[in-house]
């Protein structure tokens, strides 16, 4: 996949799984398909592929909310991801 790929880890959804997630202080999003698992570190609840992280203008740990599918706003999640 490389560099280019919109893809993320994460530690229980299945591989293939859509996943919008939106840098909470920019408001950019990108939607990203599962295909790792991880991250493994406490507090954190994605990792994102370079590309993915880039178009949020991520670099490091940043907060974050993902969607998945299309859920009501009281089924997303506040995290922190990291990006390379």
């Amino acid at each position: 996949m490389g560099d280019h790929a919109l893809t993320a880890a994460h530690r229980t959804l299945p591989f293939g799984t859509k996943v919008r997630v939106t840098h909470s202080k920019s408001g950019k999003s990108v939607i990203v398909t599962i295909t790792d698992r991880g991250p493994f570190v406490r507090g954190r609840i994605i990792d994102l592929a370079p590309a993915a992280a880039r178009l949020l203008g991520i670099s490091g740990l940043a907060p974050v909310i993902i969607a998945i599918g299309n859920p009501e706003p009281e089924q997303r999640l506040q995290e922190e991801t990291s990006a390379p």
